[in-house]
């Protein structure tokens, strides 16, 4: 079984130039052409102290990804920084490339599962990034097509199940289920043939037979149910305490953070806004997200398939630390890393988010 640092060795040599290219060419509001480093023009470091800065901001086109949707779309961020700083968002379709971007010094601050976070946090040696909030629960599920005649988790061996990509929370979430039910993946000796395709493409592998099930996020499940492509086999919720698990949190370099904890804090303000807002207004909220789900991925959403979605997420500011440190410990498990529990104390870093909910008169997280 590879350790953690051989699998990303073989992994990210492969992928990773693509994978940020990739992320890059959806980016919004900078110029992507890459330059020395994989770091695209147009996304320098933010500026000393004092000297004016760009924050880049980095999430996905989901669901789950919404407090990021809403602050960018609402211009929350972009007012909280002020004129003297710039934003730039840049979108992304998976974790690991977010997080090598991150490395590549072309990300800030970022929105993205915990999985991923986990992963990077490790390979740097807990050098890299922090995690200083949340910002969703829930909002994925297990897909299956409608004539696979797959009824449970055993029901997948011998077939071909999609997810984001190697190493996402997706993935982790299948292949610790599998585990517990006794199944493997075929590059692990097993029958279940795990393949990556990005979310938007999974409708496509569907109608091609190319896939029989997927591990993914919202809002792609709702709308493979309403379109008739596949079934909700289950709703990820249910296989958690109490139906909360961190489907997504906030990262940022380490950086970043000690160069502009003012910066830091400015943007906890404007996430922690986003998200009372949004649960203030739901429908208003549900708007922006689809208008900027539309922009980054050129797919519309109809309002009932993002209603639907949107009841199975719950936006929070809180990194719902205990299921964090569970997506470590499946990570150990399923050999992705070799580290315990105790080279992850220091990654969840709640001190800034609570200084801003004291400011804001909340109850603080813990």
């Amino acid at each position: 079984m590879l350790n953690f640092s051989g699998f990303l060795r073989i992994f990210f040599v492969r992928v990773a130039a693509a994978s940020i290219v990739a992320g890059f060419l959806l980016s919004t509001g900078c110029d992507t052409t890459p330059a020395p480093g994989g770091v695209p023009q147009g996304a320098s470091s933010a500026g000393g102290a004092g000297q004016a800065a760009t924050v880049r901001l980095a999430y996905f086109p989901n669901v789950t990804h919404g407090v990021a949707l809403i602050g960018v779309g609402r211009g929350t961020f972009a007012k909280a920084f002020g004129q003297d700083t710039k934003l730039e968002t840049q979108v992304f379709t998976a974790g690991p490339a977010e997080i090598e971007a991150l490395f590549a010094g072309a990300v800030d601050i970022g929105y993205i599962g915990p999985g991923p976070a986990i992963n990077g946090y490790l390979k740097s040696k807990g050098a890299a990034l922090k995690i200083i909030a949340g910002a969703a629960s829930g909002g994925a599920g297990l897909v299956v097509a409608k004539d696979s005649g797959i009824t449970d988790i055993k029901g997948l061996s011998g077939k071909h199940v999609a997810i984001p990509q190697v190493g996402g929370t997706q993935d982790i979430s299948l292949r610790h289920a599998l585990l517990e039910a006794g199944l493997a993946p075929k590059n692990k000796n097993g029958t279940v043939d795990v393949v990556q395709y990005a979310p938007a493409e999974a409708e496509t592998q569907f109608n091609q037979k190319a896939i029989d099930a997927a591990w993914l996020p919202e809002p792609w499940v709702a709308r493979l149910e309403k379109q008739g492509t596949a079934t909700l086999l289950f709703d990820e919720r249910d296989r958690w305490p109490n139906k909360q698990f961190a489907t997504a949190v906030v990262i940022v370099s380490t950086k970043f953070l000690n160069e502009h904890p003012d910066l830091v804090r400015k943007f906890l303000a404007a996430h922690v806004e986003s998200v009372t807002w949004a649960k203030a207004n739901p429908a208003e909220a549900q708007k922006i997200i689809g208008e900027q789900i539309k922009d980054a991925t050129k797919k519309a959403i109809p309002d009932d398939i993002l209603k639907s979605a949107l009841a199975r997420t719950d936006m929070t500011y809180d990194p719902l630390r205990s299921s964090v440190l569970t997506f470590a410990d499946w990570s150990r498990q399923l050999g992705y890393q070799r580290d315990d529990a105790s080279a992850l104390e220091r990654m969840i870093d709640e001190a800034p988010l609570n200084s801003v909910l004291a400011e804001q008169k909340l109850a603080p997280v813990k």
